[in-house]
């Protein structure tokens, strides 16, 4: 017998704390415009808007990283909405939640009827489900991925012209919050029939939704302009404002220096910038200026040990890595308070989180024991050798990552106390990728990723997902640890929040114990907003949305 979709919200009252802290970072960005007490919202206006990096591509499935997700989250309606505050989901192209069978293997979702894409044409069942039928099993002839959001998808079938039922060949319990994030966004027909080179730069305006911003213009690698759709009706129920955007249009400039985005807001000539720096935080305490961290509820900021090289084989190694970096330090030294110290693979604010900081502890005269009994000698130069080979690792600049150059840094001042050679990969974002797929270029890997369901473990560790730790070698597809592997996919193929619950909770232990993970901090995306910006707010992992923004005049 089928039953509602369940509706969860964070019930731990420490989960609530921290939340309630990253909230009260966010002065004049309540999601409710008439909440912050400036009166009536405007209609009209332009804003431009500051990221520190260009978009790469609009294929939900692939938009994952900030910049793609920023443009995708404001030019696609979902089926369902996650709520930002409470993490439950609601209603939004569906009218319901869906009904779904005991093990999780059938999903049946009623529509509206009266949604169209920016181009005219209808939001219908059949579109919708030939947009999960490409997300769930992607298009290799067009090289168009699968959506990592998305686990065993069979099939979608169109039952009536407002009701359409999905199918997976094994429990799926993380799909109904899988249909409220931007990975799926709804597209057009005309947008489906695309290959992956019809989702990048170049062809911005050719990716059609039915969100509440449609692009209608592109500078390739600069900037990109969002309008209003004057006609979009069909706003998440939940959401006090109804009907058009506010804004007229938004402007996405691409402003790779820190300096430039934080001096242009603060001078009142853009109005919103990412990831403003900890150290410029402080400018945004007054003359009307605000910032708002948003957690993003999903896998720490930290780093992979890639355990298939032979440098890090030994667990003796990895463990004295761990003990050897001060990880407070590096908060003390380079964040704020918006920035907590991780106690786990996952942030506090993420479903299934499990405390398991025992296993970070930094304790430098333990970590040089470790590498002595794991037999590496200082050598003359002060890096340890063994067998003729230095202990020197090479560490990817994650460019997507707050400081992520300065974090590397320090820690190689840390472990170079103990013997251990630190080096940072340099390069742009496209040689950062490729060299971050090679075990034997980057050894440590420094990364995060935000998703408000169990299955972020999944995303982030499995050999046949992001595969950060490299598990899986991409030469000869051989799996080094595939109890690893099997441990990550109990967490999206088992029925019940329970289950999920205890299938996370092994996960996180297992990384743990077997020193393949150093989380650091746990990840906000920081904006900082001019004087005058109202209802500016963010989906449930941090990216903007700008519907309800307006601004003041």
């Amino acid at each position: 017998m089928a039953s509602r979709f369940p509706r969860w919200a964070l019930a731990a009252a420490a989960v609530a704390t921290t939340a309630a802290l990253l909230a009260g970072c966010a002065a004049g960005g309540s999601a409710d415009p008439s909440a912050s007490g400036a009166g009536e919202p405007v209609t009209g206006g332009d804003l431009t808007y500051l990221e520190p990096q260009t978009w790469t591509t609009l294929y939900p499935p692939a938009a994952g990283f900030y910049p793609n997700g920023g443009i995708v989250n404001n030019i696609t309606s979902r089926l369902l909405y996650q709520n930002p505050e409470t993490l439950e989901l609601e209603p939004w192209i569906a009218t319901a939640l869906p009904e779904v069978n005991a093990d999780a293997t059938e999903y049946t979702f009623t529509i509206r009827t009266d949604v169209t894409y920016s181009d005219g044409t209808p939001l219908t069942a059949e579109n919708v489900v030939a947009n999960f039928d490409l997300f769930g099993k992607g298009n290799p002839d067009k090289k168009l991925t699968v959506s990592e959001a998305i686990n065993n998808y069979d099939h979608g079938e169109v039952v009536d012209e407002s009701t359409v039922k999905f199918f997976f060949t094994a429990p799926a319990p993380g799909f109904g919050q899988a249909v409220s994030t931007i990975n799926s966004g709804l597209v057009s027909d005309s947008t489906l029939a695309l290959g992956s080179e019809g989702y990048g730069p170049g062809n911005a305006a050719e990716v059609i939704g039915a969100g509440p911003f449609v692009i209608s213009d592109e500078q390739v690698g600069t900037q990109v302009t969002l309008e209003a759709r004057d006609d979009y009706d069909w706003a998440p129920p939940s959401l006090e404002h109804q009907g058009r955007p506010y804004l007229d249009s938004l402007t996405y400039v691409v402003a790779a220096e820190d300096s430039v985005r934080v001096g242009t807001v603060v001078a009142g000539q853009a109005q919103i910038a990412r990831q403003i720096p900890a150290p410029d935080e402080a400018q945004f305490a007054g003359g009307g200026l605000s910032l708002h961290a948003a957690a993003t509820n999903g896998v720490n900021n930290g780093l992979s040990f890639r355990f298939r090289n032979p440098l890090l084989s030994d667990i003796r190694v990895r463990q004295a890595l761990i003990a050897g970096i001060d990880r407070q330090a590096i908060i003390d030294t380079l964040f704020t308070a918006n920035y907590p110290l991780a106690t786990g693979a996952l942030a506090k604010t993420a479903r299934g989180y499990v405390d398991t900081s025992s296993y970070y502890e930094y304790d430098p005269d333990k970590a040089a024991q470790l590498l002595d009994d794991a037999g590496w000698a200082v050598g003359s130069d002060g890096i340890r050798e063994k067998d003729g080979q230095k202990l020197s690792l090479t560490f990817n600049d994650a460019l997507p990552q707050p400081r992520s150059k300065e974090v590397v840094t320090l820690i190689q001042e840390q472990l170079a106390g103990l013997g251990v050679e630190v080096n940072l990969l340099p390069g742009d974002q496209a040689a950062q990728t490729a060299a971050s797929l090679d075990v034997n270029t980057v050894q440590v890997y420094h990364s995060m990723v935000g998703r408000a369901d169990f299955d972020v473990l999944k995303s982030q560790y499995a050999s046949g997902n992001r595969n950060t730790l490299l598990n899986r070698d991409a030469a000869d597809s051989s799996v080094a640890d595939p109890e690893l592997d099997t441990l990550l996919a109990d967490i999206a193929s088992v029925p019940t929040t329970d289950e999920r619950e205890a299938a996370s909770k092994a996960a996180q232990e297992y990384l743990a114990e077997n020193a393949y993970i150093l989380p650091i901090f746990e990840e906000p995306q920081v904006f900082g907003l001019s004087g005058g910006v109202q209802g500016f707010s963010t989906e449930s992992v941090g990216r903007p949305s700008f519907y309800s923004t307006w601004l003041q005049k």
